[in-house]
């Protein structure tokens, strides 16, 4: 009665995954998603805890599970209530280390436990006569979690210190080359290990470990900073898989459910943002985009831009038809979603029709502008896509660029040299004014110089986002 109850339970929390995810594809239903998955994940972890029973034997070690949840519960409570906007792709990339590592750490359990049921080396008393492949696929499922969750922590906290600005691109003539010969040797002794099970399995095993962890770091160090987004996609995939690789080594339908779900959404965003930079996954992962090579670009001046006063510009986006805004990792850093959301209701209030215009990979994670944006309760129906952004800008009066840079760099369909060349962007230059907020003349996150700033269409306002919308507030209320 008690399987059954259980197998109930998994039932209903991989339904509550499959709706969870579906609601979370719109910003509207997507806290009740989050809502409705968490229920489900939380339904199947206490049936797990309180009704798993197989041959008569219960999980036990009770005090070590409640104790491990009570902690993680109050770590994650408190990390995501306190985490700032600008914080949240680090905090993204760490949880799903974490999520890669737990992983590991069940493979690594696991193959002890297997190792612990030898009769001497290489006889299993677990296997069955009459299932020759019993055993090399357990040993499989155990190496390909280890293997992909080892990956997965060691380059999301590569990815958590780039974001947080306390590692920087690393690179060496012949890397690419180094980290393949890693990825073959660690694949061959994995086999070897599947299919030999030697005498030093054990030691063979953390060895394989140990490479794991160290292409992971590998893997990630060359990376520029600016595919950021996609990198973080493709680890939460690996992650997925990893978890998957689990589900299958305990027998556990919930548990294979979900990482499936993580590993096919992560994967499927990896190829949609690719697909929005108009570059393969090959290209993203070994082109370094972002890193030092792109920087040399950085210095080149591209000649004389002028400035626009708050006044002035007040006055322009009031007495305009249309104004677009886009939003950027600048506006992110100023915490100035709210500022600008009262911006945009002032302006409709003199009848301005206003929108957002979002590029796909802006910011530092999948989905970062429609995040922030939707803390700062901004209309999802003024949320316009990049395609849909650039139907309107021939219409638009005034675009209101906040902290973007790459994403509006007319570079990517005009100078072939260019590192971001081919990547599709938000065409703001066809609106009849442009008004550029940012800190200085620093080039952005992939460090090349921006020549829309230098056009006669473009009038640069330069300021703390922040202040710069709370005055622009100010002026517009006054004119």
């Amino acid at each position: 009665m008690e399987f059954n109850i259980l197998s109930l339970i998994y039932l209903l929390a991989s339904i509550t995954f499959i709706v969870g995810l579906k609601m979370l594809s719109h910003p509207t239903s997507a806290r009740k998603g989050n809502a409705v998955a968490a229920a489900g994940m939380t339904l199947a972890i206490f049936g797990t805890i309180f009704l798993y029973n197989e041959e008569g034997e219960t999980l036990g070690n009770y005090g070590w599970i409640f104790a491990g949840l009570a902690v993680g519960s109050v770590v994650g409570t408190l990390a995501a209530r306190r985490v700032k906007m600008t914080a949240m792709p680090e905090m993204v990339s760490l949880f799903n280390g974490m999520g890669g590592a737990c992983a590991a750490l069940i493979s690594i359990v696991e193959f002890d436990h297997l190792m612990q049921l030898l009769d001497g080396p290489g006889v299993l008393i677990l296997m069955l006569a009459d299932e020759p492949g019993a055993l090399l696929g357990l040993v499989i499922i155990i190496l390909l979690g280890l293997i992909i969750g080892s990956v997965s922590f060691a380059g999301s906290m590569v990815a958590w210190g780039k974001l947080n600005g306390s590692l920087r691109d690393f690179s060496f003539r012949g890397q690419q080359a180094f980290n393949i010969g890693l990825l073959f040797l660690i694949v061959g002794l994995a086999v070897y290990l599947a299919v030999a099970l030697p005498a030093n399995a054990l030691l063979l095993f953390y060895v394989i470990f140990a490479l794991s962890i160290l292409y992971g770091l590998f893997f990630v160090f060359p990376i520029g900073g600016a595919d950021m987004p996609v990198v973080i996609s493709l680890l939460n995939s690996f992650t997925g898989v990893a978890a998957a690789c689990g589900g299958f080594l305990y027998d556990n339908k919930v548990m294979l459910t979900g990482g499936i779900l993580v590993g096919a959404a992560g994967t499927l965003l990896t190829i949609l943002m690719c697909k929005a930079m108009n570059r393969s996954l090959t290209n993203v992962l070994i082109g370094a985009f972002g890193g030092n090579t792109a920087t040399a670009a950085a210095g080149q001046s591209q000649g004389a831009y002028k400035e626009i006063s708050l006044s002035d510009a007040a006055v322009v986006m009031s007495y305009a038809n249309k104004v677009m805004i886009v939003p950027g990792y600048g506006l992110a850093v100023a915490q100035a979603q709210h500022a600008c959301h009262e911006l945009e209701k002032l302006l409709t209030s003199k009848g301005v029709e206003v929108g957002y215009a979002i590029h796909p990979v802006a910011g530092r994670m999948p989905g970062h502008m429609n995040v922030l944006l939707a803390e700062a309760d901004v209309s999802y129906e003024k949320l316009l896509e990049m395609e849909q952004a650039n139907e309107e800008f021939p219409t638009t009066d005034v675009v209101l660029i906040l902290g973007a840079n790459d994403v509006v760099n007319p570079a990517a369909k005009a100078d072939p040299g260019s590192p971001i060349y081919g990547m599709p962007i938000l065409d703001v230059e066809l609106a009849k004014h442009v008004i550029v907020n940012k800190r200085s003349m620093k080039p952005g996150y992939a460090g090349i110089e921006n020549d829309l700033f230098f056009r006669p269409k473009t009038s640069m306002l330069f300021g703390d986002a922040k202040k710069v919308l709370q005055d622009l507030i100010t002026e517009v209320k006054n004119s």
